[in-house]
């Protein structure tokens, strides 16, 4: 006991005596509904600081034993959270080495110390999405979601276990949850716009696309984005014209050409409404029009086919001409006009257009079948079978292959948008067979 401690004491001891030396008398005490008993002045003080000491020791007795409960527990929590995190620690470090089965019992391990480890539900829930469980996947993602309903990582992984199911509704019920706490979350966006393309709902698309362009951040991504609109729009119109909804086809080609002129899938889409309505002359003028502004040769050989059938080939020889006239040294519309030629059975025109073109040296396949064929017309076998030879390594039918000037993409059929690169408005033909993106990309084999 301290210094202190005991000259306080010894204070006390004095107060109390110099206390009981004035108060020597007795007290009367009234028991309710009991005798009354008499008690001296000093033994009722004794008394009544022993009931306080003693109310005052059960009080700091139980203040410390809570506290010593606390501080036990908070040992415990703290000894549990530094295994589980060593337990997490090792369960991310086998999934980086691909050691599934050893992060597993890791995962498996921390739900037995903590059952409400949310990243633990979600990394157990990713391992048995990946080996193809989706009802445990589900069964994990869910009861995080049950323990926090607004975490987005929750709700992602639950929309990418529905995409892998094919369950394409409850997917983007997920990402309309996603969306309304995040309404500009262009990640949860960009899935759901997959989705809708998927399912061919281009007009949600559409208006899908125009909330991605507001959000987008950076001039390069709205740039990137705009130009998504547009093929979107077109694919709404693509769209409606293939099931006769002729009007709303027409809206969505124009809406097109109103920011982008030049949009070949947009201009074809418009000439093919206008010929289902019966303007086959306003169809062909459209055609000739882009033709004269674009110079693209998708729009040249539609032209051809319109003008054929309605029996006017006199005067697509005379476009035919007048974009040589424009580009002499262009050799794309030399070779349509004598393939042009060779269809309406004019050989000598044919022969002399095709023979006359520049190839600069470039190997051009479909050019050497069309003039064996002439030469075979002409009788000229000898000549033919040279120019055969030349086009011996080309296995294709007799017709000019595509090519996407973005990615470098081969096709035999002509799309609005590239098959492989998803980029509209970027197919040409590929007349010399060596297919180059805008990029300088050089042809690559596709499987």
């Amino acid at each position: 006991m301290g210094k202190l401690s005991i000259f306080l004491f010894v204070i006390f001891l004095f107060a109390l005596s110099v206390f009981s030396i004035f108060n020597q008398g007795a007290i009367a005490i009234t028991v309710p509904f009991g005798p009354v008993y008499e008690i001296q002045k000093f033994a009722l003080s004794l008394f009544s600081i022993a009931v306080g000491v003693f109310i005052t020791f059960i009080f700091f007795t139980i203040r410390d034993t809570k506290k010593f409960i606390d501080n036990w527990q908070f040992q415990k929590k703290q000894k549990q959270d530094i295994r589980v995190q060593d337990l997490y620690s090792r369960a991310l470090n086998s999934l980086l080495a691909k050691n599934l089965e050893a992060a597993g019992e890791a995962l498996e391990e921390i739900l037995k110390e903590e059952p409400d480890h949310i990243d633990a539900l979600l990394r157990l829930g990713d391992l048995a999405a990946g080996s193809e469980d989706f009802q445990t996947a589900n069964a994990r993602y869910q009861r995080a979601r049950e323990l926090e309903p607004k975490r987005l990582e929750t709700l992602f992984a639950l929309d990418r276990l529905m995409e892998g199911a094919g369950r394409w509704s409850e997917a983007l019920r997920y990402l309309d949850e996603i969306l309304d706490i995040d309404d500009a979350n262009l990640s949860a966006l960009y899935r759901k716009r997959e989705i809708l393309e998927r399912q061919a709902r281009w007009d949600d698309t559409v208006s899908l696309q125009k909330s991605i362009l507001k959000h987008e951040h950076s001039e390069k991504d709205r740039k990137r984005e705009q130009q998504n609109l547009l093929g979107y729009e077109y694919e709404y119109g693509r769209h409606s014209l293939e099931n006769s909804q002729l009007e709303k086809a027409k809206k969505a080609f124009k809406n097109v050409l109103r920011t982008e002129k030049d949009f070949v899938p947009a201009i074809l889409g418009l000439a093919e409404v206008l010929l289902q309505e019966g303007e086959g002359e306003e169809s062909v003028n459209i055609l000739e029009n882009a033709f004269a502004a674009t110079e693209s040769k998708i729009v040249l050989a539609r032209l051809e086919d319109l003008l054929i059938s309605i029996g006017e080939p006199s005067r697509l020889i005379r476009i035919y001409r007048s974009g040589i006239s424009r580009n002499p040294n262009d050799p794309v519309t030399r070779f349509f006009l004598g393939k042009l030629f060779y269809r309406l059975e004019m050989i000598d025109d044919a022969f002399d257009t095709l023979s006359g073109i520049d190839t600069g040296g470039a190997s051009y396949p479909e050019l050497h079948l069309l003039m064996g064929n002439l030469y075979v017309r002409k009788k000229q076998i000898e000549k033919a079978v040279q120019e055969f030879k030349k086009a011996a390594d080309i296995k294709t039918a007799f017709r000019l292959p595509y090519c996407c000037n973005h990615c470098g993409y081969r096709a035999d059929d002509w799309s609005g948008r590239c098959l492989d690169c998803k980029n509209w408005s970027t197919y040409q033909f590929n007349l010399d067979g060596t297919c180059k993106s805008e990029h300088d990309v050089s042809f690559r084999r596709r499987p």
